[in-house]
């Protein structure tokens, strides 16, 4: 598992380009595992501060009892839609997985999001994978970055 900034020091480039793509939009989706291990689809907000990936969560939202109970999750940025581009290019989507981690010291809860512990979860996300899926030339191509291995880069036609 990793930092965010672990992934900005490691592929300074691919980090930057994973941002511009992320951050396109505001409303994030995140995939999480229902009591039952069956997956949950949910929106959220998510924000990078302090090196970390961070997101929140109303208290008694079942995304937060999701990830109290299996931490395991995924996390798909907004997108465009592939055929909008017409020139056999498309800029791609991010997404990532990992674990959330629920964070309830006072300081760091103020710091990431000037609020008090108990007025909704902070969760910071350990990240095991991140992936840019993009088409370049009519080719699919998917980068992808992994602790300790690195970016790796594979083209499909």
């Amino acid at each position: 598992m990793a930092t965010w900034q672990e992934i900005e020091n490691d592929a300074p480039e691919f980090a930057a380009r994973f941002l511009r793509l992320f951050d396109v939009g505001k409303h994030k989706t995140m995939a999480t595992l229902r009591r039952d291990g069956s997956p949950r689809i949910s929106g959220t907000e998510t924000q990078f501060k302090q090196g970390e990936l961070w997101l929140g969560s109303m208290t008694k939202a079942v995304k937060a009892a999701d990830l109290l109970r299996d931490g395991r999750m995924a996390l798909h940025g907004p997108t465009t839609d592939p055929g909008e581009e017409g020139s056999g290019t498309w800029p791609g989507e991010a997404k990532l997985s990992g674990r959330a981690v629920e964070v309830t010291d006072p300081l760091v809860v103020k710091a990431v999001v000037g609020g008090e512990p108990g007025e909704s979860h902070l969760f910071r996300v350990e990240i095991d994978s991140a992936v840019i899926t993009r088409v370049e030339e009519a080719m699919l191509v998917i980068e992808s970055w992994a602790p300790g291995r690195g970016v790796r880069v594979v083209r499909r036609r």
